[in-house]
């Protein structure tokens, strides 16, 4: 097609070319945001949308308070075992002084005279009972420690538990805004789709093409690219089912389409040669010649035979010759290229120059200068 067209024809041609995919940009770009923004329409979802209120606040109440009793228990901690570590500090420090006093002084035999050494004993015995105290102290806190751990360990176990059985409801949800939100694209991508297919079938060689087919490129692009991101697991199915039925009935419309054509080619064939080249458009029948093949039936032909005038395969006149300059010519041709007389002007000269001829011949009148250039 290209071929038969004028350059500046051709130039405006890609000119609107471009025009249908800007405005099919365009159309993409808010294609893509309306697609983008579909899920909004949905409220949005927690853990806690499907957790007992009456449940969870009080365990997590629990466990709040369990660590701040677990923190609690260890500061108290911390300070029971610098306590014991002072006490049995004293009490190694006593042991060590009475044992040297011990050693250095002369025994007694009765240890009930010595008031000294009972003396001594006692606060020993005392310093003891403090170490076994403060180790007691220890114990406690360190039993108050691990039972605020275990508290804590139990209410967020059974936390746990519930937002697990929160999170199966959660997910289950989930599945099912995805569904909504891909039936609301695919209600609003699958009827572009449609209108696309009926646009390409009735419009897309009328005046304004160029926003058909950029409205075609963008109905395709939001179906199967715009949609594949928001596709949910079983999504695919669902585009190459369309993409099935689409081929199919493309597929059918273009073995529909064919069969008319054969048919119309071979009723075409049976008409007139004049008449056939008459039905034909100019730039058809340029396009067609260009490719080398006939503008009658589309055959391919040997143009750069010279002998052939006809198709061998239709028998539609592809060559003929000027009545003006006898120059050899293409039959679809509107202006000679020898001369540049009119093919019209020519078709009608021709049965004037076939009586001027005849009547020369029967009365063997000779052929006036001006008979072969007729003005």
């Amino acid at each position: 097609m290209s071929k038969a067209l004028r350059l500046s024809e051709k130039w405006f041609h890609r000119g609107l070319w471009l025009v249908a995919l800007v405005f099919a940009g365009f159309l993409i770009g808010l294609g893509g945001t309306v697609v983008g923004d579909l899920p909004k329409v949905e409220k949005q979802l927690s853990v806690e949308d499907y957790m007992d209120s009456t449940i969870t606040v009080p365990a997590r109440n629990n466990i709040r308070a369990a660590e701040k009793a677990g923190q609690d228990a260890d500061t108290a901690l911390e300070q029971a075992l610098l306590k014991r570590k002072a006490a049995q500090a004293d009490s190694a420090a006593a042991r060590e002084t009475f044992n040297n006093w011990l050693s250095t002084r002369r025994a007694t035999q009765q240890a009930d005279q010595d008031p000294e050494l009972i003396a001594r004993t006692r606060a020993l015995d005392a310093l003891k009972e403090k170490e076994r105290a403060s180790g007691v102290a220890v114990e406690a806190q360190q039993q108050a420690a691990l039972d605020a751990r275990q508290a804590v360990t139990r209410e967020r176990r059974k936390l746990a538990d519930m937002e697990a059985v929160a999170q199966q409801k959660l997910n289950a949800e989930y599945r099912r805004i995805e569904l909504r939100v891909f039936l609301y694209r695919l209600a609003l991508t699958l009827p572009l789709l449609v209108v696309a297919g009926g646009l390409f079938a009735k419009k897309r060689k009328t005046t304004y093409w160029p926003f058909v087919w950029g409205f075609i490129i963008f109905a395709l692009f939001a179906f199967f690219v715009e949609l594949v991101p928001y596709l949910p697991s079983y999504g695919g199915y669902v585009r190459y089912i369309v993409g099935i039925i689409v081929t199919v009935v493309v597929g059918r419309q273009a073995i529909v389409s064919l069969n008319r054509y054969l048919e119309k080619q071979k009723l075409a064939e049976q008409l007139p040669d004049a008449q056939r080249r008459e039905e034909l458009s100019y730039d058809t029948a340029l396009t067609r010649l260009s490719k080398g093949v006939c503008p009658g039936c589309e055959r391919a032909v040997d143009f750069k035979n010279t002998g052939i005038d006809f198709c061998p395969h239709c028998g539609i006149g592809l060559f003929d010759h000027c009545t003006v300059c006898k120059a050899r010519k293409s039959a679809f041709a509107k202006f000679c290229h020898a001369c540049g007389s009119s093919a019209d002007r020519s078709k009608l000269l021709t049965p004037l120059l076939k009586a001027t001829d005849a009547a020369n011949t029967k009365t063997g009148a000779p052929e006036l200068p001006g008979d072969s250039q007729p003005t």
